[in-house]
């Protein structure tokens, strides 16, 4: 009912309210906070859960202190370390070379950790990495429940609700968890916290997208990512200077109660006022934005918006009397929409893999793990800003296909690499993390514009939530580097070469309209296919 007043209306009125007026940049200001606060809580597992150095427990050496002068013959050597999770087998009492069987190992029962600060230390997990890893798998996890949930109550109640309501949940929760007693406890706050309050991202995302019009895309998308990169810096720097898991949550998480009062202040968008049938609100929200911009919305533009909002008061309760049908279950019996939907989903499962295991990963480099770590993540701001500069001057697809092969090639390409070389290491690493980056930022543009507005982020959540298999399985990648060093950049480039054929399926989007209904979103198959042939 909506349709012929979006597409004809509301991107001529976009237009002529123009890009960056207040009323755009005040909003876009208000949605980048969130995305600033969600680059620190999609990683704050990193450092709260990070491995840290220890050993075993040798009770009648432990008052000489950590000297090669016993260590030497209690503990045995791994690779040139001391051993994290054995020790040579005790005769006595004594701590004496004597006294110690260095013919022969055995299990830790009891450790001792370094001054380094990690839920390691103070839940004792010494030599139990499956359990640590699980603490990124466990908020990963989380994932599957909120980007669905958050997506029925974004195109149900309003974006702004669903917002709010993921910030809530992220302030309780996350703050919560500093306050963590047991491992259990930290566990289940994590997967609370993400599985209520990660879709906070994905939602001012789909904000931010439906606030400007097609030129504006890829620029908005830019400023949002490079909010988000920021979020993982200053997670870092807070980790490095305070050097408490439990401080450094409480910081973080503080602020997303503020986001709540978003409910009152943001807002809600004008694209999805109008897929709602509540034109009336939507072009008070339009012409409180003209005044703002300081611009004049011609007739021309309104009438469409006007004539449908008469229609729609005349045919009220023809309407109310009409039985409601499931714009969700319409848009996956269309064939087009599910095959787009399994593609877009494997995209991003292989983006949010890639991307979150080198991540994770880049703490294991050789050198300083919080400088790493910012390094890997700094990265992200040229990759952001060459999606800004490629994306509408090459096309989407043009621009996946290319830095999904890169990205495989360069990870695959670690594997060959002289293990003393650590800048040309550091470099390629560098270099892969840029190349699927710029894919990552490309697929929520690309996912965003091939999904109709009413069912848009329902669709975006199940594709997000269905690619968090990827950041799900990326924590227990270190562990795979247990067995083969090089196994994890091995499967970053196998994923890798795999959507980068499945793209050349999809349609390109390149300076299209958002489709608003099902068939504006199939027909877009039929005009990329129509501008190839040409």
């Amino acid at each position: 009912m909506s349709k012929d007043v979006s597409v004809v209306g509301l991107d001529a009125i976009l237009s002529e309210l123009g890009a960056f007026g207040r009323y755009n940049i005040m909003n876009y200001a208000l949605i980048l906070f969130p995305c600033y606060l969600a680059g620190m809580y999609g990683a704050v597992y990193i450092f709260e859960a990070g491995d840290i150095s220890y050993r075993c427990e040798v009770k009648q050496c432990e008052s000489l202190g950590n000297t090669s002068l016993w260590l030497d013959y209690a503990i045995p050597k791994e690779k040139g370390k001391y051993s994290k999770c054995f020790k040579y087998p005790s005769r006595g009492s004594d701590c004496t070379a004597d006294a110690f069987n260095t013919g022969s190992k055995e299990k830790c029962t009891s450790f001792v950790y370094s001054d380094e600060d990690s839920v390691v230390k103070d839940f004792n997990l010494g030599c139990k990495n499956w359990k640590r890893t699980l603490v990124g798998t466990f908020h990963n996890s989380g994932l599957f429940i909120s980007l669905p949930l958050t997506g029925i109550i974004s195109d149900k109640f309003g974006r702004k609700k669903a917002l709010s309501f993921a910030a809530l949940m992220n302030c309780i929760f996350g703050f919560s968890r500093s306050f963590s007693t047991s491992y259990i406890m930290l566990v289940v706050l994590e997967f609370l916290e993400a599985g209520l309050g990660a879709g906070a991202y994905t939602t001012a995302f789909v904000i931010a997208m439906e606030l400007v019009g097609p030129k504006g895309r890829v620029f908005g998308n830019t400023i949002i990512n490079t909010l988000y990169v920021f979020g993982l810096m200053s997670l870092a720097g807070l980790a490095w200077i305070l050097q408490d898991w439990r401080k450094l949550l409480r910081i973080i998480y503080a602020p997303s109660c503020f986001v709540f009062t978003y409910l009152w202040i943001l807002n809600e968008s004008i694209r999805w006022l109008i897929s709602k049938g509540r034109h009336d609100e939507a072009l008070k929200v339009i012409k409180k934005a003209a005044k703002m911009n300081k611009v004049q919305i011609s007739e021309q533009s309104l009438a469409p918006l006007q004539k449908m909002e008469n229609k729609l008061a005349e045919g009220k309760d023809e309407v109310a009397d009409q039985p409601k049908k499931s714009v969700f279950l319409q848009a996956i019996k269309s064939s087009i929409i599910r095959r787009r939907l399994l593609t877009c989903s494997f995209l991003w499962i292989t983006c949010t893999f890639v991307y979150y295991g080198l991540s994770i990963n880049s703490v294991s480099l050789a050198g300083n793990k919080y400088i790493n770590f910012m390094l890997v993540a700094f990265i992200e701001i040229p990759a952001n800003f060459t999606c800004f500069l490629v994306l509408d001057k090459f096309g989407r697809k043009r621009v996946l296909i290319i830095m999904y092969i890169l990205s495989a090639i360069l990870c695959i390409s670690l594997s060959f690499l002289p293990k003393d070389k650590i800048w040309w290491s550091l470099a390629v690493y560098l270099a892969g993390k840029y190349s699927i980056t710029v894919a990552y930022s490309s697929v929520y543009i690309y996912v965003s514009e091939v999904f109709p507005t009413n069912v848009r982020q329902s669709l975006l959540a199940v594709c997000s939530s269905t690619g968090r298999v990827g950041s799900t399985l990326a924590p227990l990648t270190p562990l795979l580097a247990l067995y083969y060093e090089n196994l994890p950049s091995i499967f970053f480039g196998t994923m890798a070469i795999i959507a980068g054929l499945l793209v050349f399926t999809m349609p390109e989007t390149i300076n299209m309209p958002l489709p608003d209904s099902i068939e504006d979103a199939e027909r877009l198959s039929k005009v990329s296919r129509h501008k190839t042939n040409a």
